[in-house]
């Protein structure tokens, strides 16, 4: 018979994204961990992991088992709160999160959703948040959309262009425009978090723009606070801009993105998470379009 323990141990792993992470956040030995996803697949029939060295991931049906699995947890929860006085319950959301998203940003979209739903946020790269939403390990990623990339599970929230931002007393912070090659001589600052950090580095490269780099960082504020105090430039979405930093336009370098709300069909479109969810979004979507105005339509 399958045990609320088999169903809490499979979505460790499948929300961990290993057994070793899984063990330690529900705090099992991995080798009791394996026994009990191994007791699993016994009892379903079938095997729900594909297992190599490098990732472990749902097989077809696993897939299948996945919202299965989440339903059957939603039930035992509901169960434990049987009886309660004042039950409070609030539909887990797992919202992925690029690191380049505006605190500022963030914070209004986290303040509206909080109401319904208890939030955890996972933050990391666009491609390692496509794949946990694709997996089930996350219910909805707020990251930079693909061209067409529309419909009633892509919601899109803004667009804004990338600017190089110098210190607002370099000496090139009054041009209107200047050529890349110009730029051989400076000093850049690289933002990790960058989604277009690799094709920044080839556009300067075409050009024969090879920078020395003072600082490398995964750390926004830490990168812009260092442009405004004058050891290098760098290249950011213009709602990051802070005091001190003044946008440079540079002939050719033309990078937009984005930003928007992927949600997972299965989650989005359960009975109980469907109605909060089309009113938060459409909260959000309104939040977003006064942010562009604010943020970005008056940097630009």
């Amino acid at each position: 018979m399958i045990k609320r323990a088999h169903i809490r141990q499979f979505l460790a792993v499948v929300d961990a994204g290993s057994f070793t992470q899984a063990a330690l956040r529900i705090r099992v030995t991995q080798p009791a961990l394996s026994t009990g996803i191994a007791e699993l697949e016994k009892l379903v029939g079938t095997s729900l992991f594909i297992r190599n060295r490098r990732q472990i991931r749902l097989t077809q049906a696993g897939g299948r088992f996945l919202p299965i699995a989440r339903d059957l947890e939603r039930g035992f929860r509901a169960a434990d709160g049987f009886g309660d006085d004042a039950p409070t319950h609030s539909t887990e959301l797992k919202l992925g999160i690029i690191r380049s998203v505006p605190g500022e940003l963030l914070q209004a979209i986290v303040t509206i959703l909080r109401p319904g739903f208890a939030i955890e946020l996972i933050e990391s790269g666009d491609s390692e948040l496509r794949a946990a939403l694709g997996s089930g390990r996350l219910h909805m990623a707020l990251l930079p959309l693909r061209s067409g990339e529309r419909g009633p599970h892509a919601t899109p929230l803004y667009e804004e262009p990338l600017s190089m931002f110098v210190a607002a007393d370099h000496p090139l912070a009054g041009r209107i425009e200047v050529a890349p090659e110009e730029l051989a001589a400076e000093t850049m600052i690289a933002r990790r978090s960058c989604e277009f950090l690799d094709a920044t580095s080839r556009f300067f490269t075409r050009y024969g723009v090879r920078p020395r780099f003072a600082l490398r960082s995964e750390s926004d504020q830490r990168c812009l606070r260092m442009v405004a105090a004058g050891i290098g430039i760098t290249t950011a979405p213009v709602s990051l801009a802070i005091d001190g930093i003044v946008p440079l336009k540079v002939a050719g370098y033309d990078f937009r993105r984005e930003l928007g709300l992927l949600v997972d069909p299965a989650w989005g479109g359960l009975a109980e998470v469907a109605p909060q969810l089309a009113e938060a979004i459409d909260a959000i979507r309104a939040t977003a379009a006064e942010w562009r105005a604010a943020k970005v339509d008056a940097a630009a």
